[in-house]
């Protein structure tokens, strides 16, 4: 026979053989079986094992609790899973939205930056993460943008001036002709001496036009206006070729006398009339490469300056020589900056005038710019368009060197022309062609 033991509680019990012979069950290993009720879910976990007496016993225990028991830890486990993954995706958010915040604060500044307001820089908070080098990298260009559009403002500004500066000194000449030339249409009867004065007078203001327009040119052609003293932004010199600094000095003050007659011009070497011994000092020949033409433009209206805007017993020295460039110049100049100890060609024009204002001697190389000279009533301008320093300067620039300014209020001032020395020039700027004016 076959005994079987069921667990409490338990409605229906498990569904074994009548007879023993028919368990089918192998000794100590356990085995399911299901409910008596065919209607039940419940099964059984049974158990078989053969007694004294060849009696065979049953253990069958429900599984109802292990069910539930399972039932239960899946379902904690869903739950759990579902908290983690919730749990996971609240993190995650969190992390992404922590670590794209210096994105958005990027994003915020564009579009300030896009609004216009064109000061704000990029906050870099870690300059080590990506988000850090793509601030810098942005600030960077944002740096490169404001200089841009800066030096296009810049430009504009100086543009208009220089356009209205320009139409400024035109009408005053183009009133005068048209004046005179309405004088003479309205009077045909006019008597001779002042119809030929009227005539002198149109001349006058048409060669005054002329000569403005010729300077206004040759500005444009250079490629400055005489208002940025920064470096070189014109065009080099086309022409060139060997020019005697020695006889372009003395060409130069030549010309000048025959203006001014009654002015003492002297031409010196740069050290000075003597040498540190007392022997008199020689002037040497100093040949530079470049436009001739042009670089007597510059000494004709350096002398010419000198000669204007000074009294009449002033004295002017033109002194020709070479010198290195020192460590910290005083003056003020325009035109590319000399490495300290570079060797340079020079051609001073100094007076023993009285010197330019203080105030407006940082202006002396701007366009249209009249200086008032030491010791003039206030806004007692000097004659002439105001276009000869800045012709200077811009011819320098285009001849890669500079102009100088060493300014004395109450003693007289030098400008100086500093031009690169040959010997630092490659050998197909020197020139093998010598060609020296023989007024010397």
């Amino acid at each position: 026979g076959a005994g079987a033991g069921a667990g409490a509680g338990a409605d229906a019990g498990p569904h074994l053989p009548r007879h023993a012979a028919d368990l089918q069950l192998t000794t100590g290993r356990p085995t399911t079986v299901p409910s008596e009720e065919e209607s039940a879910d419940s099964a059984w976990r049974v158990l078989s094992y053969t007694g004294p007496d060849h009696m065979r016993a049953v253990v069958a225990l429900p599984l109802d609790t292990v069910d539930g028991a399972t039932t239960k830890l899946l379902w904690v486990s869903l739950g759990l899973g579902a908290a983690v993954a919730v749990g996971v995706v609240v993190l995650g958010n969190s992390a992404v939205r922590l670590g794209l915040r210096p994105l958005s604060r990027v994003e915020s500044t564009a579009q300030h930056i896009t609004d216009g307001a064109l000061e704000l820089n990029v906050p870099v908070t870690d300059p080590d993460t990506e988000v850090g080098r793509l601030a810098r990298a942005l600030n960077t260009m944002l740096d490169r943008l404001r200089t841009a559009l800066h030096r296009t403002e810049t430009s504009e500004q100086q543009l208009r001036h220089f356009l209205a500066d320009a139409g400024h000194e035109l009408r005053t000449p183009l009133t005068a002709v048209q004046g005179f030339a309405e004088l003479l249409l309205d009077e045909p009867g006019m008597p001779q001496g002042r119809r030929h004065q009227a005539h002198a007078l149109i001349s006058h203001n048409a060669d005054r036009m002329s000569r403005l327009v010729d300077d206004l040119f040759l500005l444009a052609r250079l490629g400055g206006t005489g208002d940025d003293h920064s470096g070189p932004t014109g065009t080099r010199t086309a022409h060139r070729e060997p020019v005697d600094l020695l006889s372009l000095a003395a060409d130069a003050i030549a010309t000048t006398a025959v203006r001014h007659p009654r002015r003492r011009i002297a031409l010196e070497p740069l050290a000075g009339p003597s040498t540190a011994s007392g022997a008199e000092r020689d002037l040497d020949i100093i040949e530079v490469p470049g436009d001739p033409l042009q670089l007597a433009q510059v000494l004709g209206n350096l002398l010419s300056n000198a000669c204007t805007h000074t009294p009449a017993g002033a004295a002017v020295h033109v002194r020709v020589g070479t010198t290195r460039t020192p460590a910290a110049p005083q003056s003020l100049s325009t035109g590319p900056p000399l490495a300290p100890g570079t060797r340079a060609c020079v051609i001073e024009v100094a007076d023993d005038g009285p010197g330019i204002h203080p105030d407006e001697a940082p202006h002396v190389f701007d366009r249209f710019y009249r200086a008032t000279p030491s010791g003039r009533p206030e806004g007692d301008t000097a004659p002439g368009s105001g276009l000869g320093l800045a012709i200077a300067s811009a011819v320098a620039t285009a001849h890669g060197g500079r102009l100088e300014l060493d300014n004395r209020p109450g003693a007289g001032c030098t400008f100086r022309l500093l031009l690169p020395d040959p010997s630092d020039l490659p050998q197909v700027d020197r020139g093998a062609a010598r060609h020296r004016p023989s007024h010397l």
